[in-house]
């Protein structure tokens, strides 16, 4: 910093005016932002919801977490009797939305449907304008489900052993696909190829419909993969489904087994989604949402159209839900520093 000098000119009559302008617009602003802020407080907790709520949904439209959000905002948005948009900003595995949302006014109408992928980001991605965990306030858990290991048809593995010794039969040849980088399916992979050291690569798409797309046509060779997308291409004979990731098997396919049976021992990687506000969001106003989502997942006409999503629901308080997100971020940062996941 450059020291005054001694014996500086005194300022002239038009620079002390244009100080005072200044000083009166700055005054402004703050005053300005100062009402902005109270407007957004002083609402009555009492009148939420008064208008449209948004959920952002940190992935592309037609994708697992965008389905169940579309499910949930039709019965939430006649429970709550506002309207319900859903705003998909995808990208840099759901940072991008994360970020908008955490930057949105702490009212109740910004509200941020995650994955497991938010506790996964901050680890791959190590600059986040965002904490994962401070920059929101937990709303609940909505669901949960498990991936399916899959091969493309043509990959001669009809196990997980088998699947094991084809990419040590070609190492470096064998990719296997997933809806982003940072995403679960991401991590999975990473995870799979870590306890089975089988030499695969990891070839991130802008969603689950263009890696699906790639399996189906043989462009990879495996993938994990949601319920109803494996339901859907094995019955076709377009895939084969080897194992789950949970620790159980799905009731919707109980003849597979899962990765535990198959010899990886200790292995589980479930999906699960909840809801997010931003820090600083009115406790009362959490407790309603929460509340009103148990009773959306708790109507037999959503539970079957998430049970067509492949999906269970497994609601929980927000306490419940702040507990879960701790021990996940602390799961998953041990799982990529242990496989050594990066970004592509």
């Amino acid at each position: 910093m450059t020291a005054a000098r001694v014996g500086a000119p005194r300022s002239s009559p038009c620079s002390s005016v244009r100080r005072t302008v200044l000083a009166l617009a700055a005054l402004c602003a703050s005053t300005a932002a100062s009402i902005s802020v109270a407007q957004t407080v002083v609402e009555p907790v009492q009148n939420y919801p008064s208008r449209q709520i948004k959920i952002v949904v940190p992935f592309s439209p037609g994708g697992f977490t965008d389905v169940v959000a579309r499910i949930l905002s039709i019965k939430l948005g006649q429970s709550l009797g506002q309207t319900i948009i859903i705003d998909n900003r995808p990208g840099a595995g759901s940072t991008i939305g994360a970020d908008l949302a955490s930057k949105a006014a702490p009212d109740g109408y910004t509200l941020l449907m995650v994955s497991t992928t938010h506790v996964i980001g901050p680890f791959l991605y190590k600059s986040l304008p965002y904490d994962a965990l401070k920059s929101f306030v937990p709303v609940g858990k909505m669901v949960e489900a498990p991936y399916v290991l899959v091969t493309n048809a043509t990959v001669p593995a009809s196990s997980v052993k088998d699947l094991v010794a084809y990419t040590k039969s070609k190492p470096g040849e064998v990719n296997y696909a997933s809806s982003g980088n940072g995403s679960t399916q991401h991590l999975a992979g990473a995870l799979f190829a870590n306890m089975t050291q089988a030499p695969i690569n990891h070839v991130p798409y802008r969603g689950s419909g263009q890696a699906t797309a790639d399996l189906v046509s043989g462009q990879v060779q495996m993938g994990f993969v949601g319920i109803p997308i494996a339901i859907q291409q094995v019955n076709a004979g377009r895939l084969k489904a080897l194992a789950v990731t949970t620790d159980a098997r799905s009731p919707q396919m109980p003849n597979v087994p899962t990765l535990n049976e198959s010899g990886l021992t200790g292995y589980n990687a479930s999906v699960w989604l909840g809801l997010l506000a931003p820090a600083g969001t009115p406790p009362e106003i959490v407790t309603r949402i929460n509340s009103e989502v148990a009773k959306a997942l708790a109507a037999p006409d959503t539970a079957k159209q998430l049970a067509e999503a492949g999906v269970e629901p497994t609601p929980s308080t927000p306490q419940a839900f702040g507990e879960l997100l701790a021990a996940e971020y602390v799961k998953w940062g041990k799982v990529t520093k242990d496989t050594g996941a990066t970004i592509n």
